[in-house]
């Protein structure tokens, strides 16, 4: 994994050559237009990423905001870390149905989608993806995993 040392989302596009930074800002507007409220928008694990302020869930497992979504533009593709995705079977098959529907290709392990291209997306689906979720049920999926720990 290819990780920025950019401490803003400006500082990390601005690093990143004309084309690439195209196809980042064009799925960064795309998930800040449909990102549930109450996600905040910063630079963390290398990338952009959208988590829950630690003000909001502070008892998270590693002392770290709770994250959602991370985008990045990695060595050969791009990345974008769908948490939600990850954590909800209901939300993951939909995406994987939408691809099929589309006739595309997805690329998707765990919660990484991979993609060469813009056109590689279903942008419908991963808007849908993005806005599955909101911050109370991601952090009721946080602390209900802590107990069963």
């Amino acid at each position: 994994m290819v990780r920025s040392a950019a401490a803003t989302v400006e500082a990390y596009l601005a690093d990143l050559p004309e084309e690439r930074r195209a196809v980042v800002s064009a799925v960064r507007e795309l998930v800040l237009a449909h990102l549930p409220e109450g996600y905040r928008e910063t630079m963390d694990w290398g990338m952009i990423s959208y988590e829950v302020p630690l003000e909001r869930c502070p008892d998270t497992y590693n002392g770290r905001p709770l994250s959602y979504i991370g985008l990045a533009a990695q060595k050969r593709h791009y990345a974008l870390y769908l948490m939600g995705a990850y954590q909800d079977s209901r939300t993951e098959a939909e995406l994987r149905e939408a691809f099929a529907r589309a006739g595309k290709k997805l690329d998707l392990g765990k919660c990484c989608l991979r993609f060469r291209r813009l056109d590689d997306l279903v942008l419908d689906a991963v808007a849908d993806a993005v806005a599955a979720t909101p911050v109370d049920e991601l952090i009721a999926r946080h602390e209900g995993s802590r107990r069963r720990g």
